[in-house]
């Protein structure tokens, strides 16, 4: 299938911006050359997206990764907080991860 075009979603977010982008790319291409294809580097060039882990649809996968038709391919950031460290917050307040800062 030489010249097969796959249709492809890549997001990033930080704490007050969110991208998505569709993209066509040719069959055969790989997380790593998506994204640096992209122009995401130049949405957010304060983001360190070169190193950031990634993965496809929720699942983590390395940048050599092959895509297919339909995937989303998801950039990371850092945790801030260990989910652990914040429930364990959250319970030292009186409250849990589902409510709200005034519930």
């Amino acid at each position: 299938m030489a010249g097969a075009m796959l249709r492809i979603e890549l997001v990033y977010a930080t704490q007050v911006r969110q991208e998505l982008v569709e993209l066509e790319v040719e069959a055969g291409c790989s997380v790593g050359q998506i994204i640096d294809e992209s122009g995401l580097y130049r949405l957010f060039p304060d983001q360190q997206l070169e190193s950031a882990d990634v993965g496809v649809w929720g699942r983590p996968v390395n940048r050599s990764q092959i895509v297919c038709d339909g995937d989303r391919i998801e950039i990371y950031r850092p945790l801030l907080l260990d989910p652990r460290d914040a429930r364990r917050l959250l319970a030292e307040q009186g409250r849990t991860m589902n409510q709200g800062p005034e519930d």
